[in-house]
């Protein structure tokens, strides 16, 4: 390894400066992205002559960190000397892999910058997969890692390696720390970069000789991003433009993506829906941002959204994208996507628009800004007899929804229903809860079943689709919401990725709810090779029917949590209820469920939304000339 060029800084610098995407929940909106960046500070420490691992300490503190995911190892060994001392809590997880996506759930169910910490070499290589998880789902998330002495830097040092180098393509932003002096301004700079315009996840790289040199500390630091500007405010030509178009389609959609969630922009988002009538769709990452139970509501569109929500995309004349970026898992094959729809893309990244499908009216701005602003400029347009009627939409719309409602069939050979068990989950533990997910059947089951009212309720990874990421994840939005009830939804393959974060809870008195839902397989690869490799079943099979290999209530014992299992529909919910009175200490439930069961409706990985299947054998019958 080599230290980074003067190039490779500029780059990342660029990069920086370039990123201009949805803002996060803060609380003004200043620190979403002012023209001067303004230091976040929540402290004004008195300066004070410490080392290089003391003035980060102290940084932490000063802009108001109250709780950091890691490990210690040898060459972030020096920050946890005065950490010891710190107002701020370290919580000792059992692989960097958790720290890194605690780190992401904490930022998720809170809207904060969640933060991890790892030493160098293989420490800091196990956080790139929480930091490309965080990257894809845009959640600001700031990772700290120990680097060899600087001289060593390039020798192939013990347990060095390009942390920067390595996470170039996955950062919002990183830095290579060279001296102590710039340790606040860096971290300051860092949580700015995490937190404002399209949030993201920056890496701040340490030197071990910086750690430990002397330095005074002095805050807040004047920050240097010179070109770093997003766009807050749209403008107000295109706002009109999009607000005439929405006044006269006439099967118009609302299609809303996680930036609105990061925006705090679902009380606007809910006040135009109901000024204008139109319908909405929310992504799997935007669960939440729009009530399920609302009447405006088709569901989520997708490779497993409802009939509604995907042909009402499908067939729009008009699509105003919030806060979303037209990805493959909603789009299908991209050049068959709503072949007759003008589509209005909102993004305060300019760089997701028109980067899969061509925006006729481009608006760059944050999404709270863009919405209220479109309600004025709609409510203008009303007030001059501009509008459509909607009423022979809805009755399109509303026949879809009738017809192909999402649901499951019991199993014929009697044996639990993971989706009934689920639905139960949402039902007793409400919609206060936070649900988190992991990746798979599991995870479009509970964003079907389970409904949504409320904004950061549900957390899961979208993107990137980590399995493992629910435990560690729901460990972080318990900490940062103790006193709301967190469940993670898992499946018996991805919770053998990262439960030992389950000793982590037990330990630091985070009582997680986990149920497990176990078909004995890797669920969604097996419903691929029943549908496309002719049954043909190669190594899938986990064994946790066969051999109850874990048996997965002692292995919750033995990480110090409670075990229990449900084996049939009748004890669902008692034993629902049991965990549910259980608040002193994790739970972990083993529900064991049938391993035929698929998720439906389906739209085939590079086939077109027209070919959404509702059940397997069963396309839904239109009416062309209705649509």
């Amino acid at each position: 390894m080599t230290r980074p060029t003067p190039e490779t800084l500029a780059h990342t610098a660029r990069r920086a400066r370039a990123t201009t995407e949805p803002a996060g929940d803060v609380d003004s909106t200043a620190a979403r992205g002012a023209a001067t960046p303004a230091v976040p500070a929540v402290r004004t420490p008195a300066p004070a002559q410490v080392s290089g691992a003391g003035s980060l300490v102290r940084s932490l503190e000063a802009l108001g960190v109250d709780v950091v995911f890691g490990i210690p190892g040898g060459a972030i060994l020096p920050a946890y000397d005065p950490l010891y001392d710190s107002t701020v809590r370290h919580i000792l997880v059992r692989h960097e892999q958790g720290a890194g996506h605690a780190a992401t759930g904490y930022a998720q169910a809170t809207g904060k910058v969640g933060v991890c910490i790892a030493t160098s070499g293989p420490g800091a290589t196990n956080l790139v997969t929480p930091i490309a998880d965080a990257y894809m789902d845009s959640v600001a998330m700031v990772a700290i890692t120990g680097q060899v002495a600087r001289p060593s830097i390039g020798t192939d040092a013990f347990q060095e390696a390009d942390i920067q180098g390595i996470t170039l393509p996955i950062t919002k932003h990183n830095f290579l720390v060279q001296t102590p002096e710039e340790i606040p301004r860096v971290l300051a700079e860092a949580f700015h970069l995490a937190s404002t315009g399209r949030p993201g996840p920056v890496l701040v790289d340490i030197p071990k000789d910086v750690l430990q040199a002397s330095t005074t500390f002095a805050w807040p630091p004047t920050l240097d991003l010179p070109g770093y500007r997003p766009t807050l405010h749209p403008h107000g030509k295109q706002i009109r433009e999009a607000a005439r178009l929405m006044a006269g389609a006439r099967r118009p959609v609302l299609y809303v993506g996680g930036g609105v969630l990061k925006a705090g922009a679902t009380e606007g988002l809910r006040r135009l829906a109901e000024l204008t009538g139109i319908p909405v769709v929310t992504t799997l990452m935007a669960l939440g941002a729009f009530p399920d139970s609302h009447p405006q509501h088709l569901g989520m569109p997708g490779m497993h959204g409802t009939v509604a929500a995907v042909y009402g995309l499908q067939k729009a004349d008009l699509i105003v994208a919030l806060g979303a970026r037209f990805d493959d898992r909603v789009t299908g094959k991209l050049d068959s996507f709503a072949p007759d729809a003008t589509v209005v893309h909102a993004d305060i990244d300019p760089a997701e628009i028109g980067k899969n499908r061509h925006a006729d009216v481009p608006i760059v701005g944050d999404a709270q800004h863009v919405i209220d602003e479109l309600i004025a400029a709609v409510t203008v347009e009303r007030s001059a007899g501009h509008g459509s009627d909607l009423g022979d939409w809805w009755t399109q719309l509303d026949d879809l929804r009738n017809r192909y409602p999402l649901g499951y069939d019991e199993p014929a050979d009697g044996t639990l229903s993971p989706q009934y068990v689920i639905k139960r989950l949402g039902e007793i533990a409400g919609p206060e809860a936070i649900y988190v997910a992991g990746v798979g059947q599991h995870q479009m089951w509970a964003s079907q079943f389970i409904s949504y009212e409320k904004p950061h309720t549900w957390l899961n990874s979208g993107g990137l689709g980590t399995m493992g990421y629910a435990v560690p994840a729901a460990m972080g939005a318990k900490v940062g919401k103790p006193d709301t009830v967190v469940w993670a939804v898992d499946g018996d393959g991805c919770f053998q990725m990262t439960n030992q974060e389950l000793a982590t809870c037990a330990l630091e008195g985070i009582p997680v709810k986990i149920a497990v839902i176990n078909n004995g397989n890797l669920g969604m690869v097996r419903q691929w090779q029943t549908l496309f490799y002719n049954e043909r079943y190669s190594n899938t099979d986990l064994g946790t029917h066969k051999h109850r290999i874990p048996d997965f209530v002692k292995l919750a014992e033995a990480l110090g949590c409670v075990g229990l299992r449900c084996e049939n529909a009748d004890d669902v919910d008692k034993t629902i209820a049991a965990a549910m009175e259980i608040n002193d200490a994790p739970v972990v439930i083993d529900f064991v469920v049938g391993k035929d069961a698929m998720v439906w409706p389906m739209v085939a990985a590079g086939t077109s939304n027209d070919e959404i299947m509702f059940a397997r054998g069963v396309r839904p019958a239109f009416d062309e000339d209705d649509i």
